[in-house]
């Protein structure tokens, strides 16, 4: 991966990896309680030819509270999306959405239509999915506590027992642990990072209706698009794949076997395969 870089945007800093380059460029969201390290797997079979970007929204698992919390809904992250693309002169780019990461596309695509040239959805939120599963409900309803109660709450996934159970990470990863173990320090260790969490989880326990629409409306979304699903996904259900994939004019269904939600943890290569293969398609 590149060197970590930071882009100073109206509501904070925003880290990201930037493989640079003047290749097609392709913008990675990662999910809730997560960072930009969903991708590392995947990213150096992308790059080059294509110019990747990770940005590590601020989701639970960012490193840099933010100054203005008052992006911290789907929508505004939709918007902290747009304005770092701004920072970086880019306009059109491939966005790729993971578990939280493609419901924040869903609202890039409703809000900033003219910004995306393709658009890939892996196992993630859509419809009335919201707060998705068990693992969702769990760590939606926890944002109901104050943020030093919170810290106490998110304590317990120190444990791997804990971490791996169906309440946490255990049905969105079979194979990632490690990498999950990492996404929960600022959370853990950074009251500000806590404060940003609980104000998010609240905006998201609202959310439902407003994502039924964002999904709804890719129907209007006339460009190349890919829905990559996995085959034993517990927490996004597989008829929403393939449900996305018929609402979109230009869309198509890929089924990868053997993964939870979080295919870049648990199948890098096949997804990295899956999105090239995408990538090169010829636009109609």
């Amino acid at each position: 991966m590149n060197e970590l870089r930071i882009a100073e945007l109206s509501s904070g800093s925003v880290e990201y990896v930037d493989t640079g380059g003047d290749g097609p460029v392709v913008v990675f969201l990662h999910g809730l309680l997560m960072d930009r390290t969903l991708w590392d797997q995947v990213i150096p079979s992308l790059s080059p030819p294509f110019r990747c970007i990770a940005p590590t929204l601020p989701l639970g698992a960012h490193k840099h509270a933010l100054k203005d919390q008052g992006g911290l809904s789907l929508d505004g992250l939709a918007a902290m999306v747009v304005e770092l693309l701004d920072w970086l002169g880019l306009d059109r780019v491939t966005l790729v959405g993971n578990d939280t990461g493609g419901a924040v596309a869903q609202f890039v695509v409703r809000h900033y239509p003219d910004r995306i040239d393709r658009l890939v959805l892996a196992s993630c939120e859509a419809f009335d999915n919201f707060p998705p599963g068990l693992t969702g409900r769990t760590i939606v309803t926890a944002g109901r506590l104050s943020p030093a109660l919170f810290g106490v709450f998110m304590q317990q996934l120190r444990l791997r027992v804990v971490r791996r159970s169906p309440v946490a990470f255990g049905w969105l990863t079979r194979r990632g642990d490690a990498v999950v173990r990492g996404w929960l320090d600022p959370v853990l260790h950074d009251p500000a990072v806590r404060r940003d969490a609980v104000q998010l989880l609240r905006a998201l326990a609202k959310a439902r209706p407003t994502l039924a629409a964002a999904s709804e409306d890719l129907a209007k979304f006339d460009r190349l698009a890919l829905v990559i699903w996995a085959a034993d996904d517990k927490v996004m259900p597989p008829d929403h794949g393939r449900r996305l994939a018929e609402l979109l004019p230009q869309g198509r269904l890929e089924v990868i076997p053997d993964s939870y939600t979080l295919l870049p943890l648990d199948q890098p290569a096949e997804f990295a395969t899956a999105v090239i293969a995408f990538l090169s398609q010829p636009a109609h």
